[in-house]
C-alpha cells in the first residue's frame, strides 16, 4: 500500500501553529485541509480525550454555522491538534482570522455545550466547558505568538 500524506509530514521538526496540510482534488471539487497543531508532536502532554471532544463541539458548531465553505472539523488522533477542510482557498492569515474567531467563540461560552445530551452525542459525558476554554486560550496564545 501506498503511504497516506500525513505520514510524509516530518513530525519531528513540527511546532505548534496553523498550517496549510493538504490541497485534494476530489472529483470536480478541491479541498483544502489545515492543520491547527496544538501540541508539539511526540512531547507530552497530549490533549485529553475530553478537551478534543469539547473543542470539537464547539468548534465545529462554530465553522458550520459562520463559514458556508466548511467541509469538516474534528481532532487528530495523535491528540495533538486538529483539522479543518474547507471548499474555498484561504490564505493562512484568514484561516487564522477564522481560529481565533472560533477561540473567542469558546472564551465568551456559557451553559452546555451544543449537542451535550445521549440523543445528540454518543459520549456526550465526555465535553467539559472550562477544558474547552483552555485549549481554545492555549491556541490563542500559540497563533498570537
Amino acid at each position: 500500500m501506498n503511504r497516506i500524506a500525513s505520514f510524509e509530514v516530518d513530525h519531528d521538526t513540527m511546532v505548534p501553529g496553523l498550517y496549510l496540510s493538504r490541497t485534494d482534488v476530489v472529483g470536480e471539487h478541491v479541498v483544502y485541509t489545515y492543520d491547527i497543531r496544538v501540541i508539539k508532536p511526540n512531547t507530552p502532554p497530549f490533549m485529553t480525550t475530553t478537551q478534543m471532544h469539547s473543542i470539537e463541539h464547539l468548534f465545529a458548531t462554530f465553522f458550520r454555522n459562520t463559514y458556508d465553505d466548511v467541509i469538516y472539523f474534528g481532532p487528530m488522533g495523535c491528540s495533538t491538534g486538529f483539522y479543518v477542510l474547507f471548499s474555498k482557498e484561504h490564505s493562512i492569515e484568514e484561516i487564522k482570522g477564522r481560529v481565533l474567531q472560533a477561540c473567542n467563540f469558546v472564551a465568551q461560552y456559557e451553559g452546555k455545550l451544543p449537542g451535550q445530551s445521549s440523543k445528540e452525542c454518543g459520549n456526550y459525558k465526555d465535553l467539559d466547558l472550562g477544558e474547552a476554554k483552555y485549549i481554545a486560550q492555549k491556541l490563542t496564545e500559540i497563533l498570537n505568538s
